[in-house]
């Protein structure tokens, strides 16, 4: 679970960062796009959220250590990766396709919250 943890600090780093860059470094391109600028707050809301899900996630293992709080985890990973991944695309560079990758990672944002609930279920009491 360290693994998990790193990239957790990772994600919330790059999601700072981005939120950052985002509020000043490309002002003038939202002025210009300011729906790329709805669109790209929201892939940093749920990257920070997520990189936090994260860090829940790999506590939660090493807690009630299960299938189900790992799965938790790395789908938070692929999750974020996806979602917010394909919102950042979609918004700086115009990629349209990249709309339709955004449903996937919100499923696997949906089912890491899943899989969360399910290794406190069934975690012995």
């Amino acid at each position: 679970m360290r693994t998990l943890v790193g990239l957790a600090a990772l994600f919330g780093a790059l999601g700072v960062a981005l939120g950052a860059f985002g509020a000043h470094g490309l002002a003038g391109f939202f002025a210009e796009n300011p729906a790329a600028e709805g669109t790209f707050e929201t892939a940093v809301r749920y990257h920070l959220i997520h990189a936090v899900a994260l860090l829940g996630a790999a506590w939660i293992y090493e807690r009630f250590p299960s299938r189900w709080s790992r799965w938790a985890g790395w789908l938070f990973v692929a999750g974020t990766l996806l979602f917010s991944g394909s919102l950042y695309l979609l918004s700086l560079l115009n990629l349209r396709f990249m709309g339709a990758v955004a449903p996937l990672g919100g499923a696997s944002l949906i089912a890491g919250w899943l899989c969360l609930g399910l290794a406190a279920w069934r975690a012995e009491k």
